[in-house]
């Protein structure tokens, strides 16, 4: 696992959005703009079990994830990583309310739909440009 650099701290520490490119079954980019935090140097993404980027992550840990200052899109950073673990409910409940509060600076809790079921992606960078 590689260090994150200060940089790369900042831009995840702050309202960013990152996109976060995943493999599909026939090889070819998948990218989604996401929410992003992280835990020391590992990476967290939360999404619904389901979705494309969850298949593709359970699948294939092969990730990259670039993530350009909300103000300056010419700063920004590009991590290529692996996934390592994952985290269910309810941590991952709590960690989209974070997200949110982070991302829309409200302490309303993340809308969820009936039966969704949040999942946490570890993601451990090893290039980070």
């Amino acid at each position: 696992m590689a260090k994150l650099t200060e940089k790369a701290r900042a831009l995840i520490d702050g309202p960013n959005f990152a996109f976060l490119a995943t493999v599909d079954p026939d090889g070819a980019p998948q990218v989604t703009p996401v929410w992003i935090d992280r835990d020391g140097d590992t990476i967290r993404v939360n999404t619904a079990a389901g979705r494309v980027k969850d298949w593709n992550m359970r699948r294939d840990p092969r990730v990259a994830v670039s993530i350009a200052d909300a103000d300056d899109a010419y700063e920004k950073v590009d991590i290529r990583g692996r996934v390592v673990g994952t985290v269910d409910e309810p941590e991952a409940r709590a960690h989209i309310d974070g997200l949110n509060r982070k991302y829309h600076d409200t302490d309303e809790a993340y809308p969820v739909r009936p039966g969704e079921q949040r999942v946490i992606f570890l993601i451990d960078p090893e290039r980070i440009n």
